[in-house]
C-alpha cells in the first residue's frame, strides 16, 4: 500500500561567511558595475535561518547583528523566497523566517547573501521542489553577486561581478582569524572610493593571479599569506583609517598574511595552525585596537539543511 508523506513544516539550514582570498576590480561597465575577479573561500562562520509555513510572510533576527537586520520586505532573505515562489509558481508560498545572525552585517563576509542562499536551500526542501542546483544558482544570481558562492561554498574563483563561478582545485585547511568592527561599511560607498582614487587611471581587465592559484594547489598557508590581495582595501582604508592599526597588529602579532575581506570592515588574518589562530585572538584582543575577534577555518561546505523537514 502506498503512503503519504506528510508535508514539511520547517526546515533549518545553515550557510557560511565568506572571506576573498584576492579581490582584483576592473574597469566599469555599460551597465555602472566593474567587472571583478575574485577568490571566494567560505569559512565556518555560519549563520543558521529557519523557514517555516505560514499564513502571511515576516523575519525575525536573533543574536548579536540583529539590530541591524531590516524585518520588512527589503530584507534579502525574504527577497529570496518571495523570488523563488514567484519562479516555480508556489501556491500558498507565506513563510516565517528566522534567522539566527552570527555573520557580521555589512562586514564583507557575504553575511546577507548568506541568509538569501539559506533560504533558497530551505524553501527548495520545505516546497518539495528538488530544483536543478544551476536553476538555484540562476536565482541566487538574481539576488546578489556574493549568493551564488554562498550556495556552491568551498573555493571557487568569481568572475563578472562575483556571481560567475569556476571552482579552484585546492588543497589543505586554513585558519582564519577575524578582526570584527562593531560598524559596518557601505558597498557602494567602498567602490565609489575606489573610483574616486583611480580616477584618470587605466584598469586592466582583472584576472585571478598566478601566485595565488598555486598557493591553493599547494596547500601552503605561507603562499597563500603572501598571495592575499584586495583593491577595494585601500579605499575601505581611506574611510575607516582604524583599520589599518588593526592590520598592522595583526601583522605584528604573527599572522601569516591579513587582509581587508570585501568591502570591509572586517579584517582577515591567516595563520599557520588552530594554536596559532587561538594565540593571535588573544594576542590582539589584548592590543586594544579590535572590537571583537572570532576564528574560524576553510573551506567548509555551502548552505546545507541541518534540520527539517518536521512534518504536521
Amino acid at each position: 500500500m502506498n503512503t503519504v508523506t506528510p508535508s514539511p513544516r520547517s526546515v533549518t539550514v545553515r550557510a557560511p561567511a565568506k572571506v576573498n582570498c584576492e579581490l582584483r576590480v576592473g574597469p566599469m561597465g555599460s551597465d555602472g558595475f566593474h567587472e571583478l575577479s575574485t577568490v571566494f573561500m567560505a569559512v565556518g562562520l555560519f549563520d543558521e535561518v529557519t523557514v517555516t509555513r505560514s499564513d502571511r510572510w515576516s523575519v525575525t533576527t536573533t543574536g548579536p547583528y540583529a539590530a541591524h537586520v531590516p524585518d520588512g520586505d527589503d530584507n534579502l532573505a525574504v527577497r529570496a523566497a518571495r523570488l523563488l515562489a514567484r519562479h516555480m509558481r508556489v501556491p500558498r508560498a507565506a513563510v516565517s523566517i528566522r534567522i539566527d545572525k552570527v555573520i557580521p552585517v555589512a562586514g564583507g563576509m557575504a553575511g546577507g547573501s548568506a541568509d538569501a542562499a539559506a533560504v533558497l536551500v530551505a524553501c527548495d526542501h520545505l516546497w518539495g521542489l528538488r530544483m536543478d542546483r544551476e536553476e538555484l544558482l540562476y536565482l541566487a544570481a538574481e539576488l546578489g553577486s556574493d549568493v551564488p558562492f554562498c550556495l556552491a561554498g568551498g573555493i571557487a574563483i568569481g568572475s563578472g561581478r562575483g556571481e560567475r563561478l569556476a571552482p579552484v582545485l585546492a588543497r589543505g585547511t586554513y585558519h582564519w582569524v577575524f578582526a570584527l568592527s562593531s560598524e559596518g561599511l557601505s558597498t557602494p560607498s567602498v567602490f565609489a572610493e575606489f573610483d574616486r582614487q583611480t580616477a584618470g587611471s587605466r584598469i586592466p581587465q582583472p584576472e585571478p593571479s598566478p601566485a595565488m592559484m598555486t598557493a591553493l594547489r599547494s596547500g601552503d598557508p605561507e603562499a597563500l599569506g603572501d598571495a592575499l590581495i584586495n583593491d577595494l582595501q585601500e579605499p575601505a582604508l581611506s574611510l575607516r583609517p582604524g583599520l589599518r592599526a588593526v592590520l598592522d597588529a595583526g601583522m605584528e602579532f604573527g599572522a601569516l598574511g591579513g587582509i581587508v575581506s570585501g568591502s570591509g570592515p572586517t579584517v582577515a588574518f591567516l595563520t599557520g595552525s588552530s594554536e596559532h589562530a587561538l594565540d593571535l585572538c588573544v594576542a590582539l584582543t589584548a592590543s586594544g585596537v579590535v572590537d571583537q575577534v572570532t576564528r574560524a577555518k576553510g573551506p567548509v561546505h555551502g548552505a546545507q539543511v541541518l534540520a527539517g523537514p518536521s512534518r504536521d
